[in-house]
């Protein structure tokens, strides 16, 4: 079984350094089921691959057991041959200082995005091509997959759970590797050791940071570990702490909303987004990072608005959402008009595409900094609303605010506010990215010198 890393980051051979594996030699890894070898195929200055080559004994798989039933099918299997949990172990392994994301030699490139192609040679994927779409594409990856006939001299047999997979992204090489470690047996549904407890530790520890929010989350969760109490915990862990993230972050939010409330800020926020997505002529709106339902309110009382998606991380927000919106005695004709969806806006989501706009109101600047190029795919490329009208704050205007101590932001969740120059900059480039345009305007009273406490970017798809 073979995999393959390519990239183009110059200088290419950097990937050595990233994998701590020298380009010039090849090195080999005993393992307990066979040998692991890692060589380069090409190391030059403008491209790179590092290959993993595994080479499984299958007869030193069963030595030692008894024969019992089913003995010839321990020798004659597609164990040796095919991407499973035998590469994972081989990564987890021989790939373990890359997985932690540091490097000596090169410690920022190690936390870089940069762009990265991996192949699997061939990998079982009892599920199809949907499968591995729906559990690669979410994290970023643009997947590319051939599938192999079960014979080619007898094509009416069908094609085979095989495929050879080609993924790419602009990522770090930690959570390339990351990714495949744990996706690879999810694909296979097979392990070949015991299940235990401790596999879900394995997950949570390797699964941090993105499967909580992944939308196959479940179903990866249960490939994963097989055995129905281990999922229940799995599951259990990976929520426990959600109400107090949402209790903090309500919090959080109504402090912005003091800061902000003697302007009647968000209030003219309100206005200006319905009045952008009103010009765009959109009837399907989605609202991304909806919260408690504000605007979604708005727009259900607009009837222009023919179709309403509204979509946050935290179950509990749209719980909440619902009740705002008053669900439960809500007129047939009006529940038709829309809906609220649990995810993510750094995974890709098809539940989002379709719709004539996206309003995206004071969410960016809570995603941390890394993860804004994977929004940027989510949205500017997988959903692409023909209109997307954005708001966040300017942090030039903060000085105006009385009760914001100087050099605070205006909630603590944010990762960052911009100044109008950085956003105008930001957006000019992923309008250019994605074949938008891109407008802007002031949300607020505007100062002569900071200008207003809120900036709004309306893009436009193809003009």
């Amino acid at each position: 079984m073979l995999l393959t890393i390519t990239t183009t980051h110059a200088p290419a051979t950097d990937l050595g350094y990233l994998l701590h594996k020298n380009p010039a030699r090849l090195q080999s890894f005993p393992l307990s089921f066979g040998k692991a070898h890692v060589f380069y195929p090409q190391a030059e200055p403008d491209i790179c691959t590092a290959a993993l080559l595994l080479d499984v004994d299958p007869v030193g798989l069963v030595r030692g057991r008894g024969a019992g039933d089913g003995a010839m099918e321990q020798y004659v299997n597609d164990r040796p041959y095919v991407a499973s949990s035998f590469l994972s172990v081989a990564i987890a392994q021989v790939f373990r200082e890359a997985m932690t994301g540091r490097s000596k030699e090169r410690p920022a490139l190690a936390q870089a995005q940069i762009p990265l192609r991996a192949q699997l040679l061939v990998v079982p994927c009892r599920g199809g091509e949907s499968l591995l779409r729906r559990l690669f594409e979410p994290l970023g990856y643009t997947v590319t997959a051939q599938n192999f006939l079960l014979d080619e001299s007898v094509p009416d047999w069908g094609n085979s759970p095989y495929y050879t997979v080609t993924l790419e992204a602009r990522c770090r090489l930690a959570d390339l590797l990351t990714h495949l470690y744990v996706l690879i047996p999810v694909l296979d549904e097979d392990k070949h050791y015991w299940v235990g407890d401790d596999e879900v530790e394995k997950l949570l520890r390797r699964g941090e940071g993105w499967l909580a929010q992944h939308p196959a989350r479940d179903l990866i969760t249960s490939r994963y570990l097989k055995h129905r109490h281990l999922v229940r915990a799995a599951l259990a862990r990976l929520v426990e702490n959600e109400p107090e993230t949402d209790e903090v972050e309500q919090a959080h939010a109504h402090q912005e909303e003091a800061v902000e409330k003697p302007l009647s800020l968000n209030e003219q926020r309100m206005e200006a987004v319905l009045a952008a997505l009103k010009q765009g002529g959109a009837k399907r709106v989605l609202d991304l990072g909806c919260g408690e339902g504000r605007l979604l309110q708005a727009l259900l009382a607009d009837k222009i608005f023919e179709q309403i998606v509204g979509m946050d991380t935290s179950h509990r927000v749209l719980e909440m959402a619902q009740e705002r919106l008053h669900f439960d005695r809500m007129p047939d004709r009006q529940a038709e008009r829309i809906k609220l969806i649990q995810g993510s806006l750094t995974y890709r989501d098809t539940r989002l595409s379709g719709y004539d706009a996206a309003a995206v109101v004071e969410v960016i600047e809570h995603l941390d900094p890394p993860r804004l190029s994977a929004f940027e795919r989510v949205l500017f490329e997988f959903a692409r609303p023909r209109t997307v009208v954005m708001t966040t704050p300017n942090v030039e205007y903060n000085v105006k605010f009385e009760g914001l101590p100087a050099g605070k932001l205006r909630h603590k969740d944010h990762r960052f506010e911009w100044t109008r120059a950085e956003f105008q900059s930001w957006a000019g480039r992923v309008a250019q990215t994605f074949g938008y345009s891109v407008r802007f305007l002031p949300i607020g009273p505007v100062d002569e010198i900071v200008g207003p406490p809120t900036q709004m970017g309306i893009f436009s798809y193809g003009t």
